[in-house]
């Protein structure tokens, strides 16, 4: 075989591979909070004032004195949900029992302890998902140090490696769905 078939052998092997769609370990990963943040929707759906409904819950296994609030705005719709540590406890602790929960939201949103509070931005109520379809709304997520991630599928544009994104949004929607459960648990009392 000379050098010239040899060449054109291995461009035709390189289109041929670049041609199927290759299975990687870089693959998107699935969103953990899709489900139950499809069912906490529903239950938020009848308890709508104004298009507006507020849920706040005690975040089990959270540390000392976490708490998860949310805001779910139907006309746009998203959902808006605050993970932090609230000081004194027995205020917080108060609303909850009176289920005044925009007031828990608000504070948890606006007077928490700094330094403790996660906040996710879910533009499509469906979830933490790791990029956007297209033009649409992508959801976001501040974590503990202010620093707030786009999950629009650009890792570069954060200026994360691939690998950065995919864990901070593995760990993000762990986060999320663990807010989620807390909330489900609240709305069913």
């Amino acid at each position: 075989m000379t050098v010239r078939s040899r060449l054109v052998v291995l461009v035709a092997a390189t289109a041929v591979s670049l041609s199927f769609p290759v299975a990687s370990s870089a693959q998107e990963p699935p969103s953990t909070s899709a489900g139950p943040t499809r069912e906490l929707v529903s239950l938020l759906e009848k308890r709508l004032d104004s298009g507006m409904a507020f849920l706040a819950a005690k975040l089990p296994n959270g540390g000392a004195h976490q708490y998860v609030g949310a805001l779910y705005l139907q006309a746009v719709p998203q959902l808006l949900v605050v993970i932090a540590q609230f000081e004194p406890p027995v205020l917080m602790d108060e609303r909850l029992a009176k289920r005044d929960y925009r007031e828990a939201y608000t504070d948890l949103n606006s007077a928490s302890k700094v330094g403790t509070r996660h906040f996710f931005e879910d533009l499509k109520v469906d979830g933490m998902m790791p990029r956007r379809d297209g033009s649409e709304p992508f959801d976001m997520y501040t974590g503990l140090d202010g620093k707030r991630l786009q999950f629009d599928g650009d890792a570069r544009k954060q200026q994360l490696t691939e690998e950065q994104y995919r864990a901070a949004f593995v760990a993000a929607d762990a986060l999320y769905a663990k807010a989620v459960q807390a909330l489900l648990a609240e709305a069913k009392k």
